[in-house]
């Protein structure tokens, strides 16, 4: 038993490790270990993203481990991103082509040779090299600004120096299990928490003194903000348009109409948060919960608002034609069009599109959202706040990067995200860099890496067998290092591509 979970690459692990500390990769894999032990035949097995939190090194495992299952006798279906596990599967099915009322369409299906070839196919086009993200033709280097923590000591962390170069973008790397999380999260971010007074100058667990020797650079830093997968709200009323503080305006517009001035309706009666204009019975969620005996509780629509959410009265006041539960089931796009006539709206919606959540409904409950589309909400919320930061400062350009002297960290921010999706949260990245930011992220991704102005690559291996610096630099230097196992991948996409021709249509008459 303890040889399937070697042989899925979870080595690092202790025995004693608590389920709830798992991440969904880890746990999706222990998984995949007890259904390899099983010997079962004839199963199908759906995996959504097995690769979420593998080193390209362990993509291979991961592989291996799904084909043996497959060599049993049974189906792997799986949701993959990854382009090493498309790689190796025996039939494709691309979905597409954009995302939300835009997707659902199956644009290609076959071998990888065969969607590959399919010009409708954008998987296809990323696999085939016609489109790419590409390195870099410059990075930015490291200036005289930098935060330096010394001795970090927790797990399998001993005594580790850190030296993170700010107003670039740095990737932290390394194998599954070698302590990126445990540096990042449980040390330098508890220190800088603690450093810049947040909460008091009390962060989770307590003070983190004794996980550390010596923090210096905060001085370079007005805050820090950690952008992870964690919900962005836990009730039905929370969504991405009131996370961005673009529901403000949106109720303002609304409540300046003539109709509402005459009823008296202010911007708080188009609020579902609020008494006023929200449905009295399900409170502003559209939903009803009724508790069943014995059975899990069920969810309901309002039979009062008919899942509305507001009141009758307030569903009278529209704008061009639509009241607000209309805008609320916009997708992001449509209500850009929508809002063309009000700057203030439309900057705020655009960062969602930016990130590439254009797909997105503006009242889309937050419950509904996934970790990774959750991540870029809260991305977009800073790429918003930097750019209202950016436009007050005007054409003091300077003034508004000292303003904005912010540390976002990121883990995994590619979670979930397609080729086309990475190359637009990488203009996100540059966006926040621009506005005066630093950005610190834990990632696996190797176009990411590429991306990056510097790398900080950990390990060698997993759990007790990591903890250590291998190598920093820029990714080139990553690359040139023979004890850095992202370096010997990192090699392979530097490396400039020759982009393969169209495939030309042929025409049937």
């Amino acid at each position: 038993r303890i040889h399937f979970l070697h042989q899925v690459g979870l080595d690092y692990l202790t025995l004693d490790r608590l389920s709830s500390t798992l991440s969904g990769g880890e746990s999706q894999r222990i998984q995949l270990a007890t259904s390899l032990g099983s010997r079962l035949v004839g199963a199908l097995y759906v995996l959504d993203e097995p690769s979420i939190g593998l080193h390209t090194r362990d993509t291979a495992k991961l592989i291996r481990i799904m084909k043996d299952l497959r060599d049993l006798g049974n189906t792997i279906l799986v949701v993959e991103h990854d382009p090493d596990v498309i790689r190796a599967a025996d039939h494709l099915l691309d979905l597409g082509p954009g995302a939300g009322e835009l997707g659902g369409h199956l644009l290609a299906e076959g071998t990888v040779k065969e969607v590959t070839a399919n010009p409708n196919s954008i998987t296809g086009k990323y696999l085939s090299g016609r489109l790419t993200i590409p390195v870099p033709k410059h990075r930015r280097e490291p200036g005289r600004e930098h935060l330096k923590l010394t001795g970090a000591r927790i797990h399998n962390l001993r005594g580790v120096d850190i030296d993170i170069p700010l107003n670039l973008l740095c990737c932290v790397t390394g194998v599954s299990g070698s302590g990126k999380s445990t540096l990042v999260h449980q040390v330098l971010y508890r220190a800088l928490m603690q450093a810049l007074n947040h909460e008091n100058g009390q962060t989770e667990g307590g003070a983190p003194a004794h996980l550390f020797r010596e923090l210096s650079g905060t001085q370079h830093l007005n805050d820090v903000i950690l952008v992870d997968q964690s919900p962005i709200g836990r009730t039905p009323r929370s969504n991405p348009v009131t996370y961005i503080k673009a529901f403000d305006d949106i109720r303002a517009l609304f409540a300046a109409q003539p109709d509402a001035k005459r009823r008296g309706f202010g911007p708080g009666h188009f609020s579902f948060n609020v008494p006023g204009g929200r449905c009295d019975v399900c409170e502003g969620d559209g939903t009803v919960t009724v508790e069943m005996q014995f059975l899990a509780d069920i969810e309901l629509p309002c039979e009062e608002c008919n899942a509305t959410r507001y009141k009758s009265a307030i569903l009278d006041i529209k704008y061009k034609g639509k009241n607000i539960h209309d805008v609320l089931n916009m997708t992001v796009k449509e209500a850009l069009v929508y809002f063309a006539g009000h700057p203030k709206i439309v900057d705020k919606l655009y960062v969602l599109e930016e990130v590439g959540l254009g797909y997105v409904r503006l009242g889309q409950s937050a419950t509904t959202l996934s970790g990774g589309e959750a991540q870029r909400v809260k991305l977009a919320s800073h790429l918003a706040t930097a750019r209202s930061i950016t436009n007050r400062a005007g054409a003091n350009e300077a003034a508004a990067k000292v303003r904005s002297r912010t540390l976002y960290i990121l883990d995994e921010p590619t979670t979930g995200l397609h080729f086309d999706d990475v190359a637009k949260l990488l203009a996100a990245f540059r966006k926040l860099i621009e506005g005066g930011g630093s950005l610190l992220v834990i990632e696996h991704n190797l176009d990411v890496i590429k991306s990056a102005d510097w790398v900080i690559d950990m390990g060698p291996e997993g759990g007790s067998g990591g903890g250590q610096i291998v190598a920093t630099g820029t990714p080139e230097e990553i690359a040139a290092n023979p004890a850095s196992h992202t370096g010997h991948w990192l090699a392979r996409v530097l490396k400039p591509a020759t982009p393969k021709p169209e495939p030309e249509l042929q025409t049937t008459v």
